[in-house]
């Protein structure tokens, strides 16, 4: 009886991991932008999205991977929704938390200019430095189409 508790639980454990969904670490300098199809080495302006299902797609800049949920309305199937902070190249944050900064002064991959930061304070520090506008992430969708 307590073998097949233990197998039981054991079953389980092994079931739920299988099935969980997290982001996959992005592979700069290997991986390509599933909109433009850039090879992705940024590590200021990357952005990657992980599906309800566990499928991630990386993208060389924010504005791809924008205009790619927008465009597709894919925003409800996605469980994670990931973007470079500007300040700490490489690590990705939450986009619907971020702080975004579109400045002529802060070049990115495709031109648009966008960089997103995880805090706000750090978005006002680099507005104030290098100009520009800041956005929310709703906000950003309504301009990156």
């Amino acid at each position: 009886m307590k073998t097949k508790l233990i197998l039981l639980v054991a079953f389980t454990s092994v079931l739920f991991m299988a099935c969980s969904v997290s982001p996959k670490p992005i592979n700069y300098g290997q991986d390509h932008c599933h909109f433009c199809d850039m090879t992705v080495v940024d590590k200021t302006h990357a952005s990657e999205y992980t599906t309800k299902k566990g499928k991630s797609f990386s993208f060389d800049a924010i504005e791809c991977m924008t205009r790619e949920i927008v465009r597709k309305n894919i925003e409800k199937d996605l469980a994670f929704i990931l973007v470079a902070d500007y300040t700490n190249p490489g690590k990705l944050v939450d986009a619907k938390t971020a702080t975004f900064l579109i400045s002529e002064k802060i070049k990115s991959p495709m031109g648009e200019n966008l960089s997103a930061f995880a805090s706000k304070a750090a978005a006002k520090k680099a507005l104030a430095e290098n100009g520009g506008k800041l956005y929310t992430w709703d906000a950003l969708k309504q301009i990156i189409k």
